[in-house]
């Protein structure tokens, strides 16, 4: 009984540890995602046919750089989130609107 309770004190902080801002990763993948989003945006027309959604996702790419640039990560890793559907939806549009 007393290795289990171990084992599950162990998974509890662990776990608890993942959480905490200075142990994150870089986001790496999330800031490549948003800027292949963005420009798949680009090739679709985005900044003429959708041009708020676009600037909307630019604006949210170049403040997750900021955030990343001083290792706050998981701020970065939000912003970066929210970049590429901004983009997303600035292609969706601009594809909608007939763009090139």
């Amino acid at each position: 009984m007393a290795v289990l309770a171990r084992v599950l004190l162990v998974l509890f902080l662990w776990g608890a540890l993942a959480g905490v801002p200075g142990c994150a990763s870089a986001p790496v993948q999330e800031m490549s995602d948003a800027r292949q989003m963005l420009q798949a945006a680009e090739r679709a027309g985005a900044p003429r046919h959708a041009p708020e959604p676009y600037a909307r996702a630019r604006r949210l790419l170049e403040e997750a750089e900021r955030e990343l640039e001083v290792g706050r990560y998981g701020k970065a890793r939000r912003l970066a989130r929210e970049a590429a559907a901004a983009a997303a939806e600035a292609r969706a549009r601009a594809e909608a609107r007939g763009g090139p």
